[in-house]
C-alpha cells in the first residue's frame, strides 16, 4: 500500500512537472438577480459590492492550495449572471458602464478575468439584451480582463439568424476596436451555452445556478498524450482504455482542488469540466496528442475520428472520477491557444473546413481563429450560422471566436501573447454570404428538439 501511494505522488509530479498538468481555472460563480434596481449607478454599486465580498479571498485561497498540493492553479476567475439580465431595470441603453464595473470588481479581488458581459437570444432579443450586443465592442476596447458571451441557438429554439448576423457585424467591429483585435479575443458566440461553464471567454452563471458556486476546469493534454505514447502502435481500444484511466487521475486532483476551494470560501462546490484545454506552451498541446495516435500532422484524414475517441475517453475516466461534471467537458481546438495547431496552421495542413468538421466532435467550435482584417461581417455571420447548426442538430454547444486582425492578411502571425497565444491568419472562403444572411428570420428546432 504504501508503494502505490509512494508511487501515486512520484507519477503526480512526473505530471505537473515534465507533462504540465495544471488546474487551468478556479471560477467563482455569482448571482446579481438581487442587485438589479431602476437606477442603473446604483445597481453598478451593489454588483461591485457583492462581487468583491463574495471573491475577496477567492485569489488568496487558490494561492494557499497551490502551495500546498503543488498543483499549479493557472486562472483564478469570476462569472457572473448575464449583464442583460441585471441591467434591464435600469432601462439604459449604454451597457459599458457595466462592464466597466465589472473590470473595476475583478481588478479588486485581483482576478484574471471576469465573465458575464452576455446575453441569451436563441429566440428573440429584449431591448436590454439588444442593447448588451451593441454595446460589446465599446465595451471590450475599454475594458482589460471582461469577457463578453451571446448564445443564439438552441436544439430547442431553433437559431435566431437575425441575432447571427447582428454578432457578424459585432465581432468584426470589436475586433476593429482594439489593437491586434484583441477585444474579439474575449467574445464568444454560443449556441446551446451552458451556465456552469467556468472557462473563458464564455463563462456566466446561470440564472439556475445558487447563489455562489466555484467551478473547475482541469487540463493534461501532456498527461493525456504521453499515455498515449506509452501504447504505441496498439488498437484503438487499448489506446481509449488508456486515455480513459489518464482522465480519471486528471479529474481526481480537479476534485480535489474545488471542494477544498469551496470549502474554505465558504460556498457550494459546483462542477469539474473535464476540458482538455491546451496553451501555446510545448508539451501542453491536443494537437500533439492527436498526432500521437499515428496522425502526421493534425488536419489530415482520421483526425476527426481521432479527436472522437479523445473527446469520449476523457468524458468516460472523468465521469468516473468526479460525482459533479459539467460545463463544457471534452476537448478545446484552439489555434492561436495549441503550439500543434499553430504550427498545422502554418503549414496549411489545417484549414477552416477541417477544423469545422473537428467541431462536430470537440467541445467548442472555432476557437482563437484569426482571419483576415477584411473578412466581411456577412462571412463572419455565415461561420457563427454554420457552427450553430451543428450545435443545434447535435445537442452539443458549439461557438465561434474568431478574430478578424485589422490590417491582416492571409499568411500574416498575429500576437495576442498570455493564455491567448498567437495565430497565423487563416483562408475563408472568397464567397459572399451577404444575400443569405440578409433573410433574417429563424431557422426552426429540429424535429429531435422536441422531446418532452
Amino acid at each position: 500500500m504504501a508503494m502505490d501511494t509512494a508511487d501515486s505522488i512520484l507519477e503526480t509530479i512526473h505530471m505537473i512537472k515534465e507533462d504540465r498538468l495544471d488546474i487551468r481555472t478556479v471560477t467563482m460563480g455569482i448571482s446579481l438577480l438581487d442587485c438589479a434596481d431602476s437606477n442603473g449607478e446604483r445597481a453598478r454599486g451593489r454588483c461591485l459590492h457583492k462581487i468583491t465580498k463574495a471573491a475577496r479571498n477567492l485569489v488568496h485561497v487558490c494561492e494557499e492550495i497551490e502551495a500546498e498540493l503543488g498543483i499549479p492553479i493557472v486562472n483564478k476567475r469570476v462569472s457572473v449572471t448575464p449583464i442583460s439580465l441585471v441591467a434591464a431595470a435600469s432601462g439604459e441603453t449604454d451597457l459599458v458602464p457595466w462592464a466597466h464595473m465589472l473590470d473595476e470588481a475583478g481588478h479588486a479581488v485581483g482576478v484574471d478575468f471576469v465573465g458575464g458581459f452576455s446575453a441569451l437570444v436563441e429566440k428573440g432579443a429584449t431591448s436590454a439584451e439588444q442593447n448588451l450586443m451593441d454595446s460589446i465592442p465599446d465595451a471590450l476596447a475599454a475594458t482589460e480582463i471582461v469577457c463578453s458571451s451571446v448564445n443564439v441557438a438552441s436544439s430547442r429554439a431553433g437559431i435566431n439568424m437575425e441575432a447571427v448576423a447582428h454578432m457578424g457585424r459585432i465581432v468584426s467591429a470589436t475586433a476593429h476596436a482594439s489593437a491586434n483585435g484583441l477585444g474579439a479575443a474575449k467574445l464568444v458566440v454560443f449556441a446551446n451555452s451552458v451556465g456552469d461553464n467556468p472557462f473563458m471567454a464564455g463563462a456566466y452563471h446561470g440564472i439556475e445556478m445558487p447563489e455562489t458556486v466555484v467551478s473547475v476546469g482541469v487540463s493534461g493534454p501532456g498527461v493525456i498524450k504521453r499515455a498515449i505514447d506509452t501504447v504505441e502502435g496498439e488498437p484503438f481500444d487499448v489506446v481509449a482504455e488508456t486515455v480513459k484511466k489518464a482522465a480519471f487521475k486528471v479529474t481526481r486532483m480537479g476534485e480535489l482542488v474545488g471542494r477544498l476551494a469551496a470549502e474554505r470560501l465558504g460556498v457550494e462546490f459546483g462542477i469539474v469540466d473535464l476540458s482538455l484545454a491546451p496553451t501555446a506552451e510545448i508539451g501542453d498541446s491536443v494537437a500533439r496528442a492527436l498526432e500521437a495516435m499515428g496522425l502526421e500532422r493534425v488536419g489530415a484524414h482520421g483526425t476527426t475520428a481521432a479527436l472522437a475517441l479523445l473527446n469520449d475517453a476523457v468524458k468516460k475516466g472523468g465521469l468516473m472520477a468526479c460525482s459533479h461534471v459539467g460545463g463544457l467537458s471534452g476537448s478545446f481546438i484552439p489555434v492561436s491557444e495549441d503550439e500543434g495547431m499553430i504550427e498545422a496552421a502554418e503549414l496549411g495542413a489545417i484549414s477552416l473546413a477541417k477544423l469545422e468538421a473537428m467541431t462536430a466532435i470537440c467541445s467548442v467550435g472555432l476557437d482563437m481563429v484569426a482571419v483576415p482584417g477584411d473578412t466581411p461581417a456577412s462571412s463572419i455571420a455565415g461561420m457563427i450560422a454554420d457552427e450553430a447548426a451543428i450545435g443545434v442538430m447535435n445537442h452539443k454547444t458549439t461557438a465561434v471566436r474568431v478574430i478578424p486582425a485589422p490590417g491582416t492578411h492571409e499568411g500574416d502571425m498575429v500576437e495576442f501573447g498570455g493564455l491567448l497565444g498567437k495565430a497565423p491568419v487563416m483562408a475563408v472562403s472568397p464567397y459572399s454570404s451577404a444575400a443569405f444572411m440578409a433573410r433574417g428570420g429563424i431557422i426552426p428546432s429540429p424535429v429531435h428538439g422536441f422531446r418532452n
